[in-house]
């Protein structure tokens, strides 16, 4: 089995784009060992992820980062991570539900920016929301999964072993945040991983490294010098759809109420 998952993992591979240190440890991703990747102790790690909304921009830059470094499909159906535009109009005293219903567009996940479309000025708010997988603490994604293909990783990033995916799609139906397709060139489950085998040897997501303003900022919650514990004591932050406890963590900060 160990073999044809390395097999399996290489023809995968061949799309991605690795460089540097970040190669060597994607090897041990390859053998399913990525714990023993050189100078990397997933037992020492807790990721999670903190996104400012006020400094998101909506330029793309982490789209189009993420599907080069990951060789995600550019058909406007598959995305690791995107991100949507919230529009609530101007407040309307005789029509005043119309606040609770903002309008969202995402036109090809954000991957070329977005157009211009709402005037300033005119009372209306508006604002950049980047999406990805929340690598959820009690994933539903894990329980629902019948083969044990996704799972949780010790430093709590959800992965999925493509050897073990049937292409069921009973987790793309139970992911509540819509994070995950199935690539029809395996016809297995593709999500975020948190560029895995770049952290592994110390480096960011690309979608972090591509941001300009900062608004996206991959955190070690194991690490009390990391700079996410400072943002997190700093910010009042929410996730999303927090009724329903699955302990996600991907932290935002100025979080909107009407953010679905």
């Amino acid at each position: 089995m160990e073999v044809d998952r390395r097999e399996f993992l290489v023809r995968g591979g061949k799309y991605l784009m690795l460089f540097g240190g970040a190669s060597a440890a994607w090897e041990f991703v390859l053998a399913g060992t990525p714990e023993k990747a050189p100078d990397y102790d997933a037992k020492r790690h807790w990721w999670a992820f903190f996104i400012d909304i006020e400094k998101c921009i909506g330029c793309g830059n982490c789209v189009r980062a993420c599907k080069a470094e990951n060789g995600v499909l550019q058909e406007p159906f598959y995305f690791r991570t995107w991100v949507e535009r919230y529009h609530i109009p101007p407040r309307d005293p005789a029509n005043p539900e119309r606040e609770e219903h903002p309008v969202v567009d995402s036109p090809n996940g954000g991957y070329d920016g977005f157009p211009e479309r709402y005037p300033e000025g005119d009372g209306s708010k508006n604002f950049f929301v980047p999406k990805m997988c929340n690598h959820c603490h009690n994933s539903p994604c894990v329980q629902v999964c019948p083969v044990g293909a996704t799972f949780d990783s010790p430093d709590g990033v959800v992965l999925v072993d493509k050897s073990y995916c049937l292409g069921c799609r009973y987790c793309v139906q139970a992911c509540p945040y819509g994070c995950r397709y199935i690539d029809p060139r395996s016809n297995t489950v593709d999500k975020c991983t948190l560029c895995y085998h770049r952290i592994t040897k110390g480096l960011t997501t690309a979608c972090c490294e591509s941001c300009p303003t900062g608004a996206r900022l991959l955190g070690d919650l194991r690490d009390p010098a990391d700079p996410i514990h400072e943002l997190l004591r700093k910010h009042k932050v929410q996730v999303l759809k927090p009724n329903l406890a699955t302990g996600a963590k991907n932290y935002y900060a100025g979080l909107d109420g009407s953010v679905r």
